[in-house]
């Protein structure tokens, strides 16, 4: 048996593998979130932990580079359980004659997003190695409690018992509203478009981006139940993965998801499904029905692209796809990231 790239795409083959590999000889925490339960951070006492690794090609592409990825994607692992980002590692992997001029560009995006996020670089570690790797990035990250966090879980427990200290990927209840901060898809296809020769023009940036800048706001709204960013395997992944997680079905309204014309255009030319594609400057998440509007104002500050796109049922336990014409089908988890390497 030999590990093929399908193995670490975010999807099923994924989820299969951590199974197989690494749960099985590691399980446990510290805090209230395990490793087993496969969150993208894990707690001890009143602090977020994280742990990521960019492997992007190029990688500098549209709207950023590695380095905008490495310092936006662990921080926004943190922020999706309301921690607070505060301080990160950073570790260079580089090929041997790597370009100067790329590598400056990537460590100006690192400052850049990281004074914009108010958290510190503290360590780190360099190896130039002789493989063709290119560059390689990996990160961790510390986020901490904080006010709006403690406010968001104040009126979440005003509807529902909510016996999480930290926002839960799988902490949605029944008849609670499904929101996508923004736009999807936008990050895979501006990598894609950058490495591929398509023949044709298509205007696309990568949507990375700190999500943090607005979560703050929307836990100081309150009534946030799960979140998660819809990174490898794109929304349909993380909308599979919060609904298994959680026991509950999930309707969305196809017309209702946000997806830019000529991202969908692309999309069907090749073949591909927007559902299915990364985005690393957005959020999913559940929220009290009563208060989806009021969250949903505050996320429109920042992001006007920002939707209500669904529902949670307990009369059955899938993702389900109500369609434009009135038909119904399930969305399945995708087995692999149809985008390779996008982050």
């Amino acid at each position: 048996m030999q590990i093929r790239k399908e193995d670490g795409a975010g999807g099923k083959y994924m989820q299969d593998f951590l199974k197989k590999f690494i749960l099985s000889r590691f399980r446990g925490g510290i805090g209230e979130i395990k490793l087993e339960d496969l969150e993208d951070s894990s707690d001890f006492e009143d602090f977020v932990f994280t742990t990521d690794s960019y492997v992007v090609t190029p990688p500098v592409f549209r709207g950023g580079s590695i380095g905008s990825l490495a310092v936006c994607g662990t921080c926004n692992d943190l922020a999706v359980t309301g921690g607070k980002p505060l301080a990160m590692s950073m570790s260079l992997i580089i090929q041997d004659g790597f370009d100067a001029e790329i590598l400056e560009r990537i460590l100006d995006d690192m400052k850049y997003w990281s004074e914009k996020v108010g958290v510190k670089i503290v360590t780190g570690d360099t190896k130039v190695v002789e493989s063709g790797i290119g560059i390689a990035v990996n990160t961790s990250g510390i986020g901490v409690r904080n006010e709006a966090l403690e406010k968001n879980l104040e009126v979440v427990r005003e509807y529902k018992d909510y016996p999480y200290r930290w926002i839960r990927d799988k902490g949605l209840g029944e008849n609670e509203v499904i929101i996508v901060s923004g736009s999807i898809a936008e990050h895979g296809i501006a990598v894609m478009v950058e490495r591929e020769e398509f023949g044709f023009e298509i205007d696309v940036k990568s949507d990375v981006y700190p999500v943090w800048l607005f979560l703050q706001h929307a836990l100081k709204t309150g009534g946030i139940t799960a979140m998660k960013d819809p990174t490898r395997g794109g929304i349909a992944g993380v909308l599979n993965e919060m609904a298994e997680k959680s026991g509950v079905g999930i309707v969305i309204e196809e017309e209702k998801v946000p997806i830019r014309e000529e991202i969908k255009g692309f999309c069907d030319a090749l073949g591909l499904d927007p559902m299915n594609i990364a985005c690393e400057g957005r959020v999913v998440m559940s929220v009290v029905k009563d208060l989806a509007d009021d969250i949903l104002k505050t996320l429109r500050k920042y992001n006007q692209n920002g939707e209500i796109i669904g529902y949670t049922t307990k009369e059955f336990k899938e993702v389900v796809v109500e369609t434009s014409i009135g038909s119904k089908k399930i969305l399945p988890p995708p087995l692999a990231d149809p985008i390779p390497r996008v982050c």
